[in-house]
């Protein structure tokens, strides 16, 4: 199967929520992510095609950082569970320094990629 995607994706080996940062309610989980999008799981399916605000947190060794970017939303599609959602994004704004720390994160020994 060759691969198509510009960014590597790491998978979320722990839980890492995500909220809406504009209501602060929790929309999902991370799946995996890249410097460019994540895959959430989330349990209500969002709005096609509509532009989101989010806000997560990621640990890069002892250095935690909240991060919060624009995303757009790609696809959704119902996951094998019962209830769960996976819906695709890809970042429309994104801080440099916000960058700096997700590549931080993907390049963190102990990942698992997609």
């Amino acid at each position: 199967m060759n691969e198509y995607r510009r960014s590597r994706r790491r998978s979320a080996a722990h839980p890492i929520a995500v909220r809406d940062a504009m209501t602060g309610e929790e929309v999902g989980r991370i799946g995996n992510l890249s410097e460019s999008g994540l895959l959430l799981i989330g349990g209500a399916p969002l709005t096609e095609d509509a532009l989101y605000q989010f806000r997560f947190t990621l640990e890069v060794g002892d250095v935690r950082r909240t991060l919060e970017v624009g995303a757009h939303q790609l696809w959704s599609d119902s996951a094998s569970t019962p209830g769960q959602f996976w819906v695709g994004f890809r970042f429309i704004d994104i801080a440099p320094d916000a960058v700096a720390h997700v590549r931080a994160w993907i390049d963190a020994p102990g990942g698992q990629y997609v």
